[in-house]
């Protein structure tokens, strides 16, 4: 089922973050019903920053891979569109061709700067956007599914600037509207549900305020959830303490049983399907 099939039957639908194929393979395998393809973590596993360091076509790149090894539905991180609408109509095209249909862009300025990053942050015009999101529209086709992130709360804007780019963005034909907020509660997210009345499904990312329960989302009408960053985040963490411990000790023995075994990498990847592969092909 793809992601507009579950915003039609109003699905409650966890996203969690991938940054490449194996992390992807382990987002499905888990159980997830979505992946969720960060512009931070892409960039961060390039050693790159968040602010469309990375090319459009570096994206795709991984995205590709993503998709080559799952199944389930990728929402991909589109920035603010890698540019103006042109830019935004040739990255759909080339999502479109590795069979992803679905991304969510943002309403600032590209390049495009990570939102827990300073304050104050532009901005785009309204109908500078609204002209993105009709151009992802048209590109992509009723199967395309173009979420619109408004940035207005976490730039510090009023409640009621969210609900009118909001509301701009619904009928420019997004399909549904990402609500951020960095607050270290969820409080004006849930305001802005209150006032927006379920006119188009919304997404909320909870990074700062991840003490909210997950029943809290779906009682103020929140029904997609985007666990945006958090696989990178304890990969670094992870490696670093591996490699720190190596390099201290100089050997393995402290290491070997606190790492994932070689066969568990082996079940993530194609390797267990050699052996048919070779009996078929290669007898």
């Amino acid at each position: 089922m793809n992601i507009q099939q579950r915003l039609a039957r109003g699905d409650n639908t966890q996203f969690m973050e991938a940054h490449n194929g194996l992390s992807a393979k382990i987002v499905e395998h888990v159980g997830f019903e979505a992946i969720w393809a960060s512009g931070l973590s892409m960039s961060a596993a390039m050693g790159l920053s968040d602010r469309n360091e990375a090319s459009w076509s570096q994206v795709i790149n991984v995205l590709e891979q993503m998709a080559d090894n799952t199944s389930v539905p990728i929402l991909v991180d589109g920035d603010s569109g890698f540019g103006n609408y042109l830019n935004v109509i040739r990255f759909v095209k080339k999502l479109q061709q590795i069979n992803v249909l679905a991304v969510c862009i943002e309403d600032k300025m590209f390049p495009k700067v990570n939102s827990f990053i300073g304050e104050n942050q532009a901005l785009a015009p309204i109908d500078e956007f609204c002209n993105k999101i009709k151009a992802a529209k048209d590109t992509g086709g009723s199967d395309f599914t173009v979420v619109a992130r408004v940035e207005a709360l976490i730039s510090g804007r009023s409640m009621e600037e969210a609900l009118e780019r909001a509301e701009a963005y619904k009928e420019a034909g997004a399909d549904a509207i990402l609500i951020h907020s960095k607050k270290a509660d969820a409080s004006e997210v849930f305001t802005f549900s209150e006032r927006w009345g379920g006119k188009l499904p919304l997404f909320a990312v909870p990074t700062k305020y991840y003490k909210t329960e997950y029943k809290e989302f779906v009682n103020h009408g929140i029904s997609n959830l985007i666990w945006a960053n958090h696989l990178i985040r304890s990969s670094v963490r992870s490696m670093k303490e591996t490699a720190e411990r190596i390099f201290k000790e100089k050997s393995l023995v402290n290491v070997e049983e606190k790492v994932s075994s070689l066969e568990e990498l082996f079940s993530l990847t194609n390797e267990r399907y050699m052996d048919d592969l070779e009996a078929k092909y290669n007898p």
